[in-house]
């Protein structure tokens, strides 16, 4: 086992990293000591020859998993080798920063270079479609759905952040709800008028009195007060998406990272600031905003056309 893991996971706890980011970096390390073991590379003889073997092994198929007994045939993503290796210089940089022995500098692990995918948005009529795909009137998680869609579209809400929705947070008179990010802060968000009309229908058509915003409706009830066991998972959501674009016909794959990525295409296709965007996107840099705002060809052309001086009409 790696040394000082456990130290390591209660720093990340220590500075507001959320459980999901703890667990995660937990996973990526097991990977890294599954693979030293496989190995037979002891800890503290790692050098820059055992991270291009590690990374070798990562984009291999066949390889062993960090479960005993299992493998995988599926090739990682350049993207995915990268969350692995991210995780492995943040825990050597912990190391260092805590004055423990580390055998190599966190520098000497280096990202792949991954070329940026750009992801497919789909035009706004279809998007209704999309939208529109469920029936609220034939039950209620028909409802539930509209409800959902609805709020992942006019939000750009995370999956995790939706699925962690609880009815107190969610105040319907105000249009608005507030969600704790890093260090504790609050981030306020807001529902236009549709959002607010079908979360609020969906809640009077449940008799429960669960916390969760989203819950399911079929399966064992939960018998504590709280019905943690009833919310919705984020793979959940995910189903959900995919269930109503293959409804209502959609071209593209449409997962609810295609609806936060419209969010923000459509708001900025409007010439909606960056600084507010980034709020509402609940992230601390401007740069992470050019992740998810798509410059599809008719927004370039247009704009193309509004600003350059020869390409302006006589």
């Amino acid at each position: 086992m790696l040394p000082h893991i456990d130290d390591f996971l209660m720093n990340l706890q220590s500075n507001h990293y959320s459980p999901l980011t703890v667990r995660n970096y937990k996973g990526y390390l097991e990977v890294f000591d599954h693979f030293l073991n496989e190995s037979n590379i002891p800890f503290d003889r790692i050098n820059k020859q055992t991270i291009i073997s590690y990374k070798t092994h990562l984009a291999s198929q066949g390889r062993n998993t960090a479960k005993p007994g299992n493998h995988s045939d599926k090739q990682l993503a350049p993207c995915t080798i990268n969350y692995k290796l991210i995780g492995l210089r943040v825990y050597l940089r912990y190391l260092i920063d805590i004055d423990y022995p580390c055998p190599l500098a966190p520098e000497a692990v280096k990202n792949l270079k991954a070329v940026a995918k750009q992801p497919q948005i789909p035009e706004l009529r279809d998007l209704i479609r999309l939208i529109g795909a469920p029936t609220p009137e034939a039950n209620i998680i028909e409802l539930r759905d509209k409800a959902i869609l609805e709020t992942l579209f006019n939000t750009g809400l995370r999956v995790s952040e939706l699925v962690s929705l609880n009815r107190e947070q969610v105040d319907l008179e105000r249009k608005q709800f507030g969600l704790k990010g890093k260090g504790n802060e609050i981030r306020m968000l807001f529902l236009p008028n549709p959002a607010v009309q079908w979360i609020g229908r969906y809640l009077q058509s449940r008799r429960d009195h669960f916390r969760p915003l989203f819950i399911r409706h079929s399966g064992e009830l939960d018998a504590r007060k709280s019905g943690e066991r009833m919310r919705l998972t984020a793979r959940s959501i995910q189903r959900i998406v995919i269930r109503y674009a293959e409804r209502c016909g959609l071209s593209i794959k449409a997962t609810p990272q295609t609806l936060r990525h419209c969010f923000a295409t459509y708001l900025a296709a409007e010439d909606a600031n960056p600084v507010p965007l980034r709020v509402l996107f609940g992230h601390e840099s401007l740069d992470c905003i050019t992740r998810y705002v798509h410059a599809s060809d008719k927004y370039a052309e247009e704009t193309h056309r509004k600003y350059h001086p020869l390409a302006k009409p006589g």
